[in-house]
């Protein structure tokens, strides 16, 4: 099993969810969070006055996966998440020990 972490633009948090539920995967988790990666921020304009966002609001969206289901995933993320622009997010993949539904007691791929 796999988690698969993917910070993206609040604007393409729709998309992207909708873009999951078709794919039979409406399990995930949704933080709000704030960061910048190579950009350092946003230039942004009000009223005339140039101002800098160091860490532009975005969403984290966490996902337990089986492994043979990564790849889907990644792929829908990525397809519903690019803009072109920078500041569309990153993901990251990383291994899963275990997982245990608290419900049922059960373990591993059911527990998903």
């Amino acid at each position: 099993m796999k988690k698969i972490e993917a910070i993206i633009r609040i604007e393409k948090f729709e998309e992207v969810k909708d873009a999951l539920n078709e794919l039979g995967y409406p399990g995930m988790t949704k933080t709000p969070v704030e960061g910048h990666g190579k950009q350092k921020g946003l230039k942004q304009q009000f009223r005339g006055t140039t101002f800098v966002v160091e860490f532009p609001p975005k969403i984290k969206l966490e996902i337990v996966a089986a492994d043979k289901n990564v790849d889907e995933i990644v792929d829908a993320i990525v397809t519903k998440a690019r803009t072109g622009e920078v500041g569309d997010g990153k993901i990251f993949i990383s291994p899963v020990e275990s997982v245990i539904k608290v419900r049922t007691g059960e373990k591993g791929e059911e527990a998903l």
